[in-house]
């Protein structure tokens, strides 16, 4: 059916504010959007595994990423919430070559069990461990001043190219006013990403590890500081 002039120009006018409002709902909601980058100190990441002569360990300090959330996240002390869903985007990266083995008192341990790794997680083709967060429920909050909140979160973890799902317990606490410090732990199996548990001789003893892994880790985030006007 042809459209007369005045009912055209109706149209546009009535496209023209639904893009409109939609450009403002999105602008509110970025403004409300809160984004907090990593910390350059406060993080750890640690891997935890056996082998056949004994357990095993390897740290590294370096974590980067950000999270972004909404403004009902709490990042003042004290700060009331409920429990439920929060609407949260948390993107990590950590390098593999800046795991390092370490005895259990944290003294270095083995530069050639650090090769071993490394090749073991095709370091050279996939250099970073990521993960993605997908779903973040706050299940309890703090029992008494200083103490965490509790979270269940679900997310997806990359190792030497593979991604799978996981879900792991999540701390989070209130270190200062836009500071706060993640803590989680989930147990993997190596073979789950296509990592072959390294082996390698040491002084002449064949060691070989555990498919089993437990990954920890501390992470440090703050909203950046507003530059002085």
């Amino acid at each position: 059916v042809p459209q007369s002039p005045q009912m055209k120009s109706k149209l546009k006018l009535i496209l023209t504010a639904v893009n409109l409002l939609i450009a403002v709902a999105i602008s509110a909601r970025a403004a409300e959007t809160i984004r907090l980058n990593s910390a350059p100190i406060g993080n750890k990441v640690r891997i935890e595994g056996t082998s056949s002569i004994h357990d095993w360990q390897m740290e590294s300090s370096i974590i980067g990423g950000f999270a972004e959330v909404g403004p009902e996240f709490p990042l003042k002390p004290g700060a009331e919430v409920k429990p439920g869903k929060f609407d949260a985007k948390v993107s990590v990266s950590i390098a593999v070559n800046q795991f390092k083995s370490i005895e259990k008192d944290g003294k270095p341990y083995s530069a050639a069990m650090d090769k071993r790794m490394y090749e073991a997680m095709k370091e050279t083709s996939f250099p970073k461990i990521t993960y993605t967060l997908t779903e973040l429920t706050l299940k309890e909050p703090p029992k008494s001043a200083g103490a965490p909140y509790v979270f269940d979160s679900k997310g997806e973890l990359c190792i030497a190219g593979v991604t799978n799902k996981v879900s792991m317990p999540v701390s989070l606490t209130v270190l200062a006013e836009n500071k706060v410090k993640f803590g989680g732990s989930v147990t993997i199996k190596m073979t789950d990403y296509k990592v072959d548990p390294p082996a390698l001789t040491v002084l002449g003893v064949g060691i070989t590890t555990g498919d089993e892994v437990k990954l920890f880790i501390e992470w440090v985030v703050r909203k950046p500081a507003t530059a002085p006007k």
